[in-house]
C-alpha cells in the first residue's frame, strides 16, 4: 500500500512527537533478568536518519541480544508519513544487511546507508495513532507483510505501545492457510525500557520535540 502525506497535515505535532519517543536505545534488562528462561535480554535501536535521506523523518533500526550487539538479528529503515488522523511508518529492508551491522551505535556506519542500499517491503507499513500519553501501532490491513521462515510462508502480525520510556511489542507469525501461530513469542510482548535517547539528533525538528 502507498500512502500519500496528507495534504492538511493536522497530525504534524504528533508525528513529531512519536519520533521523538522512537529515538533511542530500548532494553528489556528488568523483563529479562526476571524471567530469564522465557526472555532474551534484547536491545531495540531507533537510530534518526539524516533529514535529506527521506526529506522527511527517517530511522535505521537494529534489533539484537545483548551479549551480540554485532550481530543483529532484525535490520530495517523506516520512513514517517503524516496522514492525517493516523500516522504511517513504511519499512524498508536493507541489500546487504551486514554491510550495516552496527549502524545504530556508530555513525560513522549510519553514514554509509544509501536510498540506493534499501527495498520498499510493500504491505509492511505500521500504522499508529495517538491514545493518551501513548501511541498504539499495527501492522496494515490485509495479512500481506509475508515472510518465509523454515520454508513456511507466514504473514506477520506486529502490535506495539510506544511512550516517552518505554516500547512494548509482540511480533507474531501466522501460518497463511491455518492462521495458527508459527514463530514469535509465546510468553507475551516484550517490554522495553528507554536506556538512551536519540531526539536530539532530529535536528531539523529539535525544537518542536
Amino acid at each position: 500500500m502507498t500512502i500519500a502525506p496528507s495534504e492538511s497535515s493536522t497530525n504534524a505535532s504528533d508525528l513529531l512527537t512519536l519520533a521523538c519517543w522512537m529515538a533511542g536505545d530500548f532494553s528489556n534488562y528488568k523483563q529479562s533478568f526476571a524471567n530469564p528462561q522465557l526472555y532474551a535480554h534484547i536491545h531495540i535501536f531507533f537510530r534518526p536518519l539524516p533529514i535529506e535521506f527521506f526529506s522527511a523523518i527517517g530511522f535505521y533500526s537494529e534489533q539484537a541480544y545483548d551479549h551480540d550487539l554485532w550481530t543483529p538479528y532484525r535490520q530495517g529503515v523506516h520512513r514517517l508519513v503524516d496522514c492525517g488522523d493516523r500516522i504511517y511508518i513504511e519499512n524498508y529492508s536493507l541489500k546487504d544487511q551486514m554491510l550495516y551491522a552496527g549502524a545504530a551505535r556508530e555513525l560513522d556506519i549510519l553514514k554509509t546507508i544509501t536510498p540506493d542500499c534499501i527495498e520498499r517491503r510493500y504491505n509492511c507499513s505500521m500504522v499508529f495513532m495517538r491514545e493518551g500519553e501513548m501511541f498504539r501501532g499495527s501492522v496494515e490491513p490485509g495479512n500481506q507483510c509475508l515472510i518465509n521462515r523454515n520454508g513456511c510462508q507466514t504473514y506477520l502480525v506486529s502490535d506495539v505501545e510506544i511512550t516517552e520510556h518505554t516500547w512494548i511489542s509482540l511480533d507474531k507469525g501466522m501460518d497463511i492457510e491455518t492462521h495458527k501461530q508459527i514463530w514469535g513469542s509465546t510468553a507475551g510482548p516484550l517490554r522495553f525500557e528507554k536506556r538512551e535517547s536519540f531526539a536530539d539528533e532530529l535536528l531539523a525538528v529539535r525544537a518542536l520535540c
